[in-house]
C-alpha cells in the first residue's frame, strides 16, 4: 500500500473528524438533548480515523458492542444504584476492566463512556442510544476509509492476557484510583479526575505504552485541549452567542493542528477538548487548571507505580 498517498490524504480524515464532532453537537443543540454530546467521539475519530495505526487492539464489532454496553452500564448505575458517587465511579471502572479482559482488548475509551454519565448524573436512555449510534457511524466510516484506501486496514490481534496478572493490574488500578479520588470527590472537585484523565491514567499504567516516554508532552497536550475547549466556549459561545457546534468545530481544528505538528495522536486529548461543551459555565474558568493538576498527578503516578517488571 502507498503510505505516502495515505499521509497526503490525512487532511481528509481530519475533516471527517471535525464534521463528526460538529454534527453531534449540532443535533444536540437543535434537539435540546445535552446527553447526545459524547466527548469521547473525538477520541474515537483520532484513534479510528486519523491515526495511521489504530492505537487499540480491537475490531469493529468490539468497538460497537463495548461502547454500547459501557454507556448503558453507566446510566444503569446512576438510575438504580443510589450509592456515593465515588463508589459508583469505582464500580464503573471495575466493570470496564472486567469486560476489557473478557473480550481480550485494550479498547480503554469505554472507561470514559461508562463513567461520564455518572459524573453528569445522567439518567436518560438517550445517552447510551446516542453512543451506540455514534459508535456505529465510527466503524462504518472506518470500513469505508479502509475499503477506499483512505487509511490502512485495521487487523485485529487479540491481547494475550495473563488472567492472574490482569486481575492484579486492575485491582491495583482501582485501589490507586480510589485513593486519588478521595479528596476530589470529598470536596466536590471531581474534574481533577475527569473521565478522559482516567483513560489517560489507564493507558500510562501500561508499561508497553509508547506515550510513557513523553509524559510532559501528554500533560501539555491534555492541558492545551482543556484550555482550548474552555476558552473557545467562553469567547465564541457564551460571549458572542455563536452556536456551540461552531465552537466545537473550531476547537477540533486547533487540536488537530497541534496533533499533526507533535506527531502524537493521543485520543484522550480529543475527549478532554469536548468536555467543556457539556460543563456548566461556572466550571469553565477552573477546568483547565483542574486538568493540569490531574494530568500531571495521574501521569507520574502511573509511570512510577506500574513498571515493566509487571506483565499486563
Amino acid at each position: 500500500m502507498n503510505t505516502g498517498f495515505l499521509k497526503q490524504i490525512r487532511i481528509e480524515r481530519y475533516i471527517f473528524g471535525i464534521l463528526m464532532a460538529l454534527l453531534m453537537v449540532f443535533i444536540a443543540e437543535i434537539s435540546g438533548e445535552r446527553e447526545i454530546i459524547f466527548p469521547e467521539i473525538c477520541a474515537l475519530t483520532i484513534g479510528a480515523w486519523i491515526s495511521e495505526q489504530q492505537p487499540w487492539k480491537t475490531n469493529k464489532r468490539r468497538i460497537f458492542f463495548l461502547m454500547s454496553v459501557a454507556a448503558l452500564f453507566g446510566v444503569v448505575i446512576v438510575r438504580y444504584f443510589p450509592i456515593p458517587l465515588i463508589l459508583q465511579v469505582c464500580l464503573c471502572f471495575a466493570f470496564t476492566g472486567f469486560i476489557l479482559t473478557l473480550f481480550r482488548t485494550n479498547f480503554i475509551p469505554i472507561i470514559s463512556a461508562c463513567i461520564l454519565p455518572v459524573y453528569l448524573g445522567t439518567t436518560s436512555w438517550i445517552y447510551p442510544i446516542s453512543v451506540t449510534i455514534m459508535a456505529l457511524l465510527i466503524i462504518i466510516a472506518q470500513w469505508l476509509m479502509e475499503k477506499f484506501h483512505f487509511r490502512p486496514i485495521n487487523k485485529f490481534i487479540p491481547c494475550e492476557f495473563n488472567i492472574k496478572n490482569q486481575i492484579i493490574k486492575w485491582a491495583k488500578l482501582l485501589f490507586v484510583f480510589g485513593l486519588l479520588a478521595l479528596i476530589p470527590f470529598k470536596t466536590h472537585q471531581i474534574y481533577f479526575l475527569a473521565p478522559p484523565l482516567i483513560v489517560m491514567f489507564t493507558e500510562l499504567a501500561n508499561p508497553e505504552s509508547p506515550v510513557r516516554k513523553k509524559p510532559l508532552y501528554i500533560v501539555g497536550l491534555m492541558t492545551f485541549s482543556a484550555f482550548t475547549g474552555c476558552f473557545l466556549r467562553i469567547i465564541l459561545n457564551i460571549h458572542f452567542g455563536l452556536p456551540l457546534s461552531l465552537c466545537t468545530a473550531i476547537a477540533c481544528v486547533f487540536l488537530f493542528i497541534v496533533l499533526n505538528k507533535l506527531k502524537i495522536h493521543f485520543p484522550p486529548s480529543g475527549a478532554i477538548l469536548l468536555i467543556p461543551m457539556i460543563l456548566d459555565k461556572s466550571l469553565l474558568f477552573i477546568f483547565p487548571f483542574e486538568v493540569f493538576i490531574g494530568a500531571i498527578t495521574l501521569c507520574y503516578i502511573a509511570i512510577l507505580m506500574f513498571r515493566k517488571s509487571e506483565i499486563i
